[in-house]
């Protein structure tokens, strides 16, 4: 029986002229009868029968009302004088209206939101656009807050993200290029990028890229789409970029990047990218140039105090010898009943529990979490001997530092190179922190995303594009695109 479903799925079966057979083979394949969220709507017009294919809950219901409404119209008040097929069309009161020749392609517009209608002896079909997905508004995203911006954000539909997209870059040049990705759930992608900017051989990549993705569904839309097309393997650090903000969607744009839209993620995928721009927030470009390289060397700092400041203190803890004078309080005076690279495994594990409890917790109850979370990390787990009072300080200072990483893929990924580094140090001490920063470094600068250097522009060394990352320049200084994406109008700013 499965085997059977399936060869249905995979023949293609023009339309005929046989009005009984189409139904009859629309029906065993969609299951008319047996779901009901699929139905049928059959009209006599002009002595032709006519039937509408819809799906519940994904099209404006009342767009087919108006439908059937001028079609009924018609009827009554016209003479079979022209073509049937030719006066329906003329009365259809719609912008998008196309024809298609085989039930696999009115199937595949039907089942995502559009409408077909078949009409007696006529060999194709009429795909009228009435999608009206159900879903949210156009929020800010909480990972990418702002304090002065713009306060809308992409959402599960694809057509409002890339209508959002349009409405910041009114290029006649900007491209969506749609494609349906999966055998079974079909999923609306678009590559999109603005031709004259983009490098064509990086949008041939990443088009072939999804074309050959084959896979039942995209139950997961973005992740899998990354997943296919970086091939990321087991680095742990992010590959490509995501945003839910439109601006820096089309900022990404007007630099010469390609963005993948998937429906029903209101994650967009920014290709390629390198270390730094995970490094980057939309806040830095609202505040003045001097207060936005501020706002970036703080966020460097809790960056590198994230991944290194707790291997360190545990390093000068069971080597003493290393602490300068001026500063040899640091360490645990008294000695205690949990080991201390226990209590920092405990303390870290704590923590991630911590998180992934915040984000199940109900609204209501956050606040009954967060106490819960101070007494037991907190005062108690010192006063009973479990962690010492500077544990607990530097895995917080770590985790704080984590949470200011603007990419939340970047900052989980310090997080475990830090627990790799941990490790190291209480198996080799010294030799072990100097050995995992080194590797650490060496995967950083020999990884590339769709051979764009990942350490760009640090290595290979660019000191224009290094300075633009360490200082955030005011705008009308600069006049080029990042080169790394090797656009075809490097200029984006004519001098005056």
């Amino acid at each position: 029986m499965m085997g059977s479903e399936q060869d249905v799925t995979k023949i293609d079966h023009p339309i005929t002229n046989d009005l009984r057979e189409n139904e009859r083979r629309i029906k065993e394949r969609v299951g008319i009868g047996k779901s009901f969220d699929v139905g049928v709507r059959k009209l006599y017009i002009l002595d032709k029968e006519v039937q509408f294919y819809f799906v519940n809950g994904l099209c404006d219901i009342q767009y087919i009302i108006e439908l059937l409404k001028e079609l009924m119209f018609l009827d009554a008040n016209e003479v079979k004088k022209h073509r049937v097929r030719d006066q329906i069309e003329n009365r259809l009161a719609h912008v998008q209206v196309e024809h298609v020749k085989t039930l696999d392609d009115a199937i595949t517009q039907m089942l995502s939101g559009l409408i077909f209608i078949l009409i007696e002896g006529e060999t194709d079909a009429i795909v009228i656009d009435v999608r009206s997905y159900p879903g949210r508004g156009p929020e800010e995203p909480d990972t990418e807050k702002v304090v002065r911006g713009s306060r809308d954000g992409y959402t599960e539909n694809i057509i409002e993200n890339t209508a959002l997209t349009r409405r910041r870059i009114r290029d006649e040049r900007l491209r969506n290029e749609i494609m349906r990705v999966g055998r079974r759930s079909k999923t609306d992608i678009s590559l999109t990028y603005i031709d004259g900017i983009a490098d064509p051989n990086l949008i041939e990549v990443v088009r072939k890229e999804l074309e050959n993705i084959d896979i039942d569904g995209l139950t997961m839309s973005d992740k899998f789409v990354e997943e296919f097309i970086v091939k990321q393997g087991k680095n742990p650090f992010p590959m490509v970029r995501y945003t839910e903000r439109p601006d820096v969607c089309a900022t990404h744009l007007l630099e010469g990047h390609v963005i993948v839209f998937v429906d029903a993620s209101p994650s967009v995928i920014i290709l390629p990218t390198t270390f730094f721009h995970h490094v980057q927030h939309a806040e830095e470009y609202r505040q003045a140039p001097m207060v936005g390289t501020f706002l970036r060397w703080v966020r460097f700092s809790g960056m590198f105090f994230s991944l290194f400041i707790l291997p360190l203190w545990f390093l000068m803890v069971i080597e003493p010898i290393l602490l300068p004078e001026n500063i040899d309080f640091i360490g645990p005076e008294d000695e205690y009943n949990v080991p201390l690279f226990l209590q920092i495994v405990l303390a870290e594990l704590g923590i991630e529990l911590l998180r992934m409890a915040a984000i199940h917790t109900p609204s209501p109850l956050a606040t009954a979490l967060g106490l819960v979370a101070a007494l037991l990390i907190g005062e108690i787990a010192i006063e009973v001997g479990l962690f010492g009072a500077e544990v607990i300080l530097y895995v917080a200072v770590g985790a704080v530092g984590m949470f200011a990483t603007p990419s939340y893929e970047m900052g989980i990924a310090l997080k475990i190179y830090r627990f790799v580094l941990l490790i190291l140090v209480a198996l080799f001490q010294v030799p072990g922190f100097i050995v995992g920063t080194t590797v650490l470094f060496l995967l950083l600068v020999f990884v590339k995303s769709l051979n764009v250097p990942y350490m760009w522009p640090f290595i290979p060394f660019y000191p224009i594009a290094f300075w633009d990352i360490l200082v955030r320049q005011a705008i009308p200084v600069k006049r080029k695109r990042p080169s790394i994406v090797h656009p075809r109008d490097p200029i984006k700013q004519r001098s005056s």
